[in-house]
């Protein structure tokens, strides 16, 4: 007991000259460590009372009272994390995160699981395996997600925008998610020749895919660019700087951070030349953190017009900070603005052009592709119309520059 007194008063002491005299970590952790002792001496059962079952406990307790980003992490959830920055990992593939106290499908990733059974972006879970997720941490949720591979998983899910409740039996599985799809060039009436590249999240290798991407469109003469970041959920900071810095010149700030920790500027570190052809980002109520960390530096700057809809408004920086045992903290320790001093999180980042999907036009895009089509086709285009207004945009720019003489 003394050595637990002493580990956690230690792990206090550089904060000591910082707290108020009424406010002494010394006497708390007394207090802790005290109910830890009387409850490991008297608790009925004494299979639930080990001192490193109440620690986490406690660890998760008090991470989940601060804000729904930051949590206590078991080892075994710090080794997931750090799977899932690698493009592989077991699961359904679908992310989540807490809004208005609903668990809520936020995307489900392509090629997974839960792609495939039909979960659809803003869909509520309300069971995991017969369990209500009402009271459930997001932690605790994503737990229950993930698991041994090949196992079964049933949801019960609600759907707002239909007001259905439906239930889905899924398997997990291992996820390997390429985050550069459909590089191509799109038809158009007008013989522009205006390049398209989805990024679905920001990964280890994203940014190398998408430069080679763009390499082989270049090639087949593109002359604007569609980027398109809808659904994208975000994912490793570096990558969505990286992403950024394709097209903008080295050493310029993309993101800046403000905290209770100094200030942080996120700049661009390419070598080569940034790629200047016209550009339109693509964005929807689902594009988060990193996407808006790319979506608001290319708007602020002038690099890009941005199509489509307010994005989701993630914006706070998660530290993640490893501790002895291998578990980690996961703490929001500062938010995101953009290089215009405008601030993400809970506001998103507004497009220049507003446009919009009805439910069932969102449903038709998704299917699409789930059914994993190749192309864009003029009929699949028109199944589109965020999409064909970028096509519009970038007609209209080209043939601007075109009688402007470059």
């Amino acid at each position: 007991m003394r050595k637990l007194i002493c580990l956690l008063a230690l792990v206090s002491a550089p904060l000591a000259a910082e707290e108020p005299a009424e406010d002494s970590p010394y006497e708390q952790m007394q207090i802790l460590a005290r109910a830890m002792q009387l409850i490991r001496q008297d608790y009925v059962d004494d299979t639930k009372v080990s001192y490193k079952d109440m620690t986490y406990e406690a660890m998760r307790g008090m991470l989940a009272s601060l804000d729904p980003h930051s949590q206590f992490m078991e080892p075994k959830d710090f080794k997931s994390m750090q799977e899932d920055t690698k493009s592989e990992f077991g699961g359904l593939g679908v992310v989540v995160a807490q809004r208005n106290g609903m668990l809520t499908v936020i995307n489900p990733m392509e090629d997974s699981p839960g792609f495939e059974a039909g979960i659809l972006p803003g869909d509520r879970i309300l069971k995991i395996n017969g369990q209500t997720t009402d009271k459930l941490t997001l932690q605790e949720a994503i737990d229950l997600l993930r698991g041994e591979v090949g196992e079964k998983v049933s949801l019960t899910i609600s759907r707002p925008a239909t007001k259905e409740v439906k239930d889905f039996e899924l398997t997990r599985a291992i996820i390997k998610i390429p985050s550069v799809k459909d590089a191509q060039i799109l038809p158009a009436a007008s013989g522009s020749k205006i390049g398209y590249v989805r990024v679905t999240q920001f990964n280890e290798p994203t940014a190398a895919e998408l430069s080679k991407a763009l390499d082989k469109l270049e090639k087949e003469g593109m002359e604007a660019l569609i980027l398109d970041l809808r659904h994208n959920p975000g994912g490793l900071l570096n990558s969505a700087v990286d992403v950024a810095a394709e097209f903008l010149p080295n050493d310029t700030m993309v993101a800046f951070t403000r905290g209770r920790t100094p200030s942080r500027e996120y700049r661009t570190g390419r070598s080569a030349a940034p790629r200047k052809y016209p550009l339109v980002v693509l964005v929807n109520y689902a594009s988060a953190s990193g996407s808006e960390i790319v979506a608001g530096a290319l708007k602020d700057l002038q690099r890009a017009l941005v199509v489509g809809e307010t994005t989701f408004g993630k914006g706070s920086v998660q530290s993640v900070i490893s501790l002895p045992d291998g578990s980690a903290l996961r703490l929001t320790t500062a938010k995101y603005f953009t290089p215009g001093k405008n601030l993400i999180h809970e506001h998103g980042v507004s497009p220049h052009i507003r446009a919009t999907l009805t439910y069932d036009e969102e449903s038709d895009l998704l299917r699409s592709r789930r059914r994993k089509e190749s192309g864009m086709a003029e009929s699949k285009l028109m199944l589109d119309p965020q999409l064909q207004r970028a096509i519009d945009v970038l007609q209209g720019t080209l043939s601007y520059a075109g009688r402007q003489g470059g």
